[in-house]
């Protein structure tokens, strides 16, 4: 099991940068896939972007492809979303989850498949 914490959020303009951190407990945070998720006002929680248990390969939202960058350290039990050319509909809590099946073999985009969930982080663009 995966507990997480999502930091690094605040108020930027647009096209500016922000980087958020979320760190994982748990001697087996390396075994799970750990994904990136937005909630909007009044929206659905939508996926951002995934990343594999080595790190190596890594998925996108349409929408954030080409702005943002997601990593992780798994001897540190970090994962990080790297986010530039924020634009205002960027907006929204963010949260952090992990796969809820450990050692999938494949990075997972769809929201049910993501448990231990944390807190978010709000990030909000002005323009």
């Amino acid at each position: 099991q995966v507990q997480v914490v999502e930091s690094g959020g605040g108020l930027v303009q647009a096209g500016g940068s922000l980087r958020l951190s979320c760190a994982a407990s748990g001697r087996t945070f390396s075994r799970y896939a750990m994904g990136w998720f937005r909630q909007a006002p009044g929206k659905e929680r939508e996926f951002v972007g995934a990343v594999s248990r080595s790190g190596g390969s890594t998925r996108y939202a349409d929408s954030v492809k080409g702005r943002f960058t997601i990593s992780r350290d798994n001897a540190k039990n970090m994962v990080y979303l790297e986010m530039n050319s924020l634009k205002p509909e960027d907006t929204a809590v963010y949260y952090c989850a992990a796969d809820r099946q450990p050692l999938r073999s494949v990075v997972t985009t769809i929201r049910s498949e993501y448990g231990f969930w944390g807190q978010g982080t709000q990030v909000t663009v002005s323009s």
